[in-house]
């Protein structure tokens, strides 16, 4: 495929494609997404050159802390469900919130 192509299904400029392509710059995230699509695989494809599709890894348990087990586990794993329909902007509103949250003592004051 011609990077003329590759421009036309991502919407990105082939001066553009082309510095990734040959290592001049990194792409970000939403960038691989745009080459996968145009190139009608998954993602994990820009990555593995393996025959077959790489084996999922299990996640590790978090066994100690926070949502570990009870009340915490429940509210946390209704946090995920919940962010998994919230758009990025959203995210990144309530990330904002937290780590505005986070940065107060507990008298109440920024620090």
């Amino acid at each position: 495929m011609s990077q003329g192509n590759i421009e036309k299904k991502t919407g990105l400029i082939r001066c553009y494609i082309s510095r990734c392509e040959n290592g001049h710059t990194v792409p970000s995230i939403v960038t691989l997404e745009k080459f996968a699509h145009a190139l009608e695989v998954p993602m994990y494809a820009l990555f593995y050159d393996g025959e077959e599709p790489p084996v999922k890894l299990a996640l590790a348990r978090n066994d100690h802390g926070f949502g570990a087990s009870g009340r915490d586990f429940r509210t946390l794993s209704r946090f995920r469900r919940l962010l998994r329909h919230t758009s990025p902007q959203d995210q990144k509103l309530l990330l904002f919130m937290a780590s505005k949250m986070a940065s107060r003592n507990k008298s109440g004051r920024a620090r």
